[in-house]
């Protein structure tokens, strides 16, 4: 029981979002972080270690101030968590296909001198995962069992790729990154449900 006390939140949040839920492939990398696999050759990921570096990440995301970060997502399902994300925090984000160059060519419109890089999934992301490398810059990711995490500074764990989970876990790290910035006091929820982050 005091385990459930110290997560962000209720351990059947968790459950209900399927933010547990990996892929019927696992990569070296992610071993660490899966803790069976499923009957149906489904990997599922260890909920305490998901829950401790999404801590994690908010509190690292927290030392920088909103425009010092970006996130960006190729994958659909993210598209509005990373806007509501963009919404409450003031973090710029890149919802859809990531603009080349953005981090790297002084010389473009929207260039951005980003401290840091956030990307929903290391794969569809590589280009901007790429640039940040370029640059210098740290890079967290989200990812899946069956991600590669070379290159990522920060690995979240979770099912990158399902609606709910992503709504989820972008709703507690709004939470979070607000409440370390003091943003939002400590006891407070962010003005929107869950629901709102998840792709409708």
């Amino acid at each position: 029981m005091a385990e459930q006390q110290k997560l962000l939140v209720p351990i059947d949040q968790y459950l209900k979002a399927g933010i547990h839920i990996g892929t019927k492939f696992k990569t070296k990398y992610m071993e660490n972080f899966i803790y069976k696999v499923r009957p149906d050759g489904l990997f599922v990921l260890n909920l305490q270690k998901i829950d401790e570096r999404i801590a994690l990440a908010a509190k690292f995301l927290s030392r920088y101030a909103p425009e010092d970060i970006v996130v960006v997502s190729r994958r659909e399902n993210g598209w509005r968590p990373i806007k509501m994300f963009s919404k409450f925090t003031g973090i710029r984000s890149f919802p859809g296909r990531y603009p080349p160059g953005i981090l790297t060519n002084p010389s473009l419109d929207g260039f951005t001198e980003a401290k840091v890089l956030l990307a929903v999934d290391a794969w569809p992301d590589r280009n901007a995962i790429r640039d940040a490398l370029k640059v210098g810059i740290p890079v967290a990711a989200l990812c899946d069992t069956n991600n590669q995490t070379n290159n990522i500074d920060l690995v979240i764990p979770c099912n990158n790729k399902g609606k709910k989970s992503l709504g989820l876990l972008f709703y507690i790290l709004t939470r979070e990154y607000m409440r370390a910035r003091g943003l939002l006091e400590q006891d407070k929820e962010v003005e929107a449900e869950i629901i709102d982050f998840c792709e409708q």
